[in-house]
């Protein structure tokens, strides 16, 4: 048996947990990213039908023709508003998840003071981090994805009903951007992928 096997196998208890839950933060955040870049897709659909019925609507009230061609673009527009709905229900379930490891985290905390006092473990269970700095990722985190998730249900709402051009673009760069989830989230991950051993100091 190797050493790096030896290690491997040392990870049980609090220290696999914490593991596991940081192998979980990381695929739960790729999994946001491509929801996010599909979700921008659709929503950057849904401002452009609205613009193409707008223009529509333009050209009938000008020729006062019958307004039955605005008819496809609303059914497009609704099929797209459904693929949008679907995708925010998916960040639902993911920060749901993210919350859960939120709650394992602290539950580990929990349970440390427990077994070894207020003070917790004297020795750190990977390279530097206590417990509770690992708790204090979590929350950071999971509070982030809560706050962005809030900005996506609230452009879920909006953006097919808004008049005002301007306002589509503000709700697409809010989408794409994600204000809520600023470098420090990547950098977070990161730190928790290093000091796990995920990712080789």
């Amino acid at each position: 048996m190797t050493s790096a096997n030896r290690k491997c196998s040392a990870v049980t208890g609090s220290a696999r947990k914490i593991k596991d839950n940081v192998a979980d933060w990381h695929n739960l955040m790729l999994r946001w990213e491509k929801l996010n870049e599909v979700g921008f897709c659709v929503a950057a659909n849904i401002v452009n039908i609205k613009l193409s019925r707008n223009k529509q609507q333009q050209l009938v009230d000008e020729s006062s023709s019958s307004s039955s061609s605005s008819s496809p673009p609303a059914l497009e527009l609704q099929d797209e508003c459904s693929k949008l709905h679907d995708i925010v229900v998916k960040m639902v379930a993911i920060v749901t998840k993210m919350e859960h490891l939120m709650t394992s985290q602290r539950g580990i905390r929990e349970l440390e003071e427990f077994q070894f006092g207020p003070e917790g473990r004297t020795s750190p269970l990977f390279h530097t981090w206590s417990t509770e700095q690992f708790e204090s990722s979590s929350g950071f985190l999971w509070e982030a994805f809560s706050q962005e998730l809030k900005l996506k249900q609230a452009v879920l709402q909006e953006v097919a009903h808004t008049t005002d051009p301007d306002l589509d673009m503000v709700f697409l760069s809010c989408w794409l951007h994600q204000p809520y989830t600023p470098p420090q989230t990547r950098q977070n991950l990161e730190a928790l992928l290093l000091e796990t051993g995920h990712r080789p100091l």
